[in-house]
């Protein structure tokens, strides 16, 4: 079992995201409950190229401060949705045995999205915690509609369990 935190990038972590503060108290509660019965953080960090805010060298790219990677946590760059394309980490996971995969950070609609679907293309028993993944208001549907449309709907029972925090902390604690 490994922790996979999206995306949570300076530049787009902001208060502008549905439901930030349960968010981000979500998260910190499951990088804390992981470090705590030694299952591995991976962060994973999105690059939209030269010339662009988020990429690599900008601020705004580095993982946000309050969901800091403690040291020797791995990182992963990507460049398309998928952390699982050609950024290392499928390989790295498979290397090491890992069949199940907890998915946080942002956001719901893009690569939250991406990587539910794909990490259940590769196998992975997928765990999306309830409130750990966000996204803000698109023309279409709100920050919160995306949320539950995804969540709710699409995800649970097909790709993925979309459980409770507290039920994923629980899997955590016990399951190690």
């Amino acid at each position: 079992m490994v922790l996979l935190v999206v995306d949570a990038q300076k530049l787009i972590t902001t208060d502008k995201l549905y439901n930030f503060e349960a968010f981000c108290h979500n998260v910190k509660r499951l990088i804390h409950t992981a470090r705590q019965n030694r299952i591995e953080v991976i962060y994973i960090r999105h690059d939209d190229g030269a010339g662009q805010a988020l990429t690599k060298g900008a601020d705004g790219y580095e993982i946000y401060d309050e969901f800091k990677p403690a040291d020797g946590e791995k990182i992963f760059d990507k460049t398309v949705n998928s952390p699982f394309k050609d950024s290392g980490l499928l390989s790295y996971l498979k290397d090491k045995g890992e069949t199940t995969v907890i998915i946080t950070g942002l956001q719901t609609d893009y690569c939250i999205d991406a990587s539910v679907k794909c990490a259940f293309e590769h196998g992975f028993d997928v765990i999306v915690p309830a409130f750990a993944n966000t996204t803000v208001d698109n023309p279409f549907l709100s920050g919160e509609e995306s949320y539950n449309y995804y969540n709710n709907f699409i995800w649970n029972g097909r790709y993925a369990k979309s459980i409770s925090t507290d039920d994923t902390i629980k899997l955590m604690t016990n399951g190690n």
